[in-house]
This record gives structure tokens, C-alpha cells and sequence, in this order.
């Protein structure tokens, strides 16, 4: 990806596309973990509890467990909260100039979001097997509401865990991508260079004259003069 820096974000002081920023992998799957947690704490809030007319009382509509609805409200809250965290994280991902501090958010969104994905599986299975013991609700209040919980806590499993998947991706690639070389071999350049004036080659040729002749006071060769005194 061409400007990809640090942690698999974009160059810090990059300009910023809003269109790009909404097609990111990790911010459509984020939003969609947005989606599924007011799902979960709508339901179970609006239709989770019922009156009971004797003692006058709400019950959780799963098999009178309190905690089984306050743990589905609950994970589902801080899930929700998370998100428009994460989602902000994201926007300001590219901004941070710093390795060390984009290190810090993916690994949080790695743990946060890992065990976020074991939660939902722990409330799937909590609300299905509770749900399962429960007596049907008097006219069936409330069934519908109970059981898209029960659904979307599974569905949540999936996303959340899908979050962690990219946030790990973006942990293996570190900070190499800010600092590899993408540089190719241009077919185009000569593969040799000529040598340098005065080089070895220039060396290797020879000289049609000699370059100084004998002169008049010069020895020729296989001559010899006595010295003058």
C-alpha cells in the first residue's frame, strides 16, 4: 500500500479520506460490534424483565436469573463504549507520529478486544443455558427480545474475535513497513559503465609514435659516451 506507515496505518501528517477511512476493514467490523451491543442491551433492557404479579418484583425473563441479565446488559454497555472508543482510535491512528504509541493502541485493541470475544462467548452460552431452563413467558412476552440477545451475543463472538484477528495482523507487521525499502531494479539503466578517462582501458592501448624522439644531445639506444671532464 503505497504511504503505508507504521503498524499498518497511513504516514503521520498524511491528508485524511473520509471514504477511505470508512471502506478500512477494522473500522466497518468495529462499527458493526457498535451495532450488535445496542442490540443486546436494548432487548434484554426493554423486554428482559418482567412483573411478577404476586410478589410484585421484576424478574429476568432467564429463568428468573438477575444476573443473567445484568451480565448480558453489562458486557454489551462497555462493548458499546468500546467501540466509539476504538472508533475514535481509529480516526486518530494516522496521527500519531509516534511507533511507540501506535504499538500501545494495537496491542490494547488486541487484548481488549480478544477478551471482549471470550466475554460474549461466556454470555452466549450464560444466557442459552438460563433461557433454556425458563418457563414460557405469560402471552410470550418478551421471547423475541431474549432470544436475538442470546443470538447476537453469538453473532459478537465473531466480530469481536475478527477485531483482535486485525489488530494481530497489524502487531506482526510492526514498524517495518515505515522503514522497507520499496525500491526496484529500473530495467532501463546500463548494467556497466564506461571507465573513467586515464582508466584501464585506456591503459591497455598503444601508441602509434613514441611519445618523445632523440635528440641531438640525446643517446641513442646501444650508444655510449664517455663522460666529458
Amino acid at each position: 500500500m503505497e504511504g503505508l506507515g507504521a503498524y499498518g496505518g497511513g504516514k503521520a501528517g498524511g491528508s485524511f479520506d473520509p471514504i477511505g477511512f470508512i471502506r478500512r476493514p477494522q473500522v466497518i467490523l468495529r462499527a458493526v460490534c457498535w451495532l450488535f451491543s445496542i442490540i443486546i442491551f436494548g432487548c434484554i433492557s426493554s423486554q428482559g424483565w418482567i412483573k411478577n404479579p404476586t410478589t410484585k418484583k421484576e424478574e429476568c425473563l432467564y429463568n428468573n436469573d438477575s444476573n443473567a441479565c445484568n451480565y448480558g446488559v453489562g458486557i454489551s454497555v462497555i462493548a458499546f463504549l468500546a467501540s466509539m472508543g476504538f472508533l475514535a482510535g481509529e480516526y486518530l491512528f494516522e496521527q500519531m507520529s509516534s511507533v511507540k504509541t501506535r504499538k500501545h493502541y494495537v496491542l490494547g485493541d488486541l487484548g481488549f478486544s480478544g477478551f471482549w470475544s471470550f466475554l460474549f462467548f461466556v454470555g452466549f452460552w450464560y444466557l442459552t443455558r438460563q433461557w433454556g431452563k425458563s418457563e414460557t413467558p405469560p402471552n410470550g412476552y418478551g421471547v423475541n427480545n431474549v432470544q436475538a440477545a442470546i443470538a447476537f451475543s453469538f453473532f459478537s463472538i465473531f466480530t469481536w474475535a475478527g477485531c483482535a484477528w486485525f489488530a494481530y495482523q497489524r502487531f506482526r507487521q510492526g514498524a517495518d513497513a515505515a522503514f522497507a525499502t520499496n525500491f526496484e531494479a529500473d530495467s532501463t539503466l546500463p548494467t556497466s559503465y564506461p571507465s573513467y578517462p586515464g582508466g584501464p582501458d585506456m591503459m591497455d592501448q598503444q601508441y602509434q609514435q613514441p611519445p618523445f624522439s632523440a635528440g641531438i644531445n640525446q643517446r641513442g639506444s646501444g650508444e655510449f659516451q664517455a663522460p666529458a671532464y
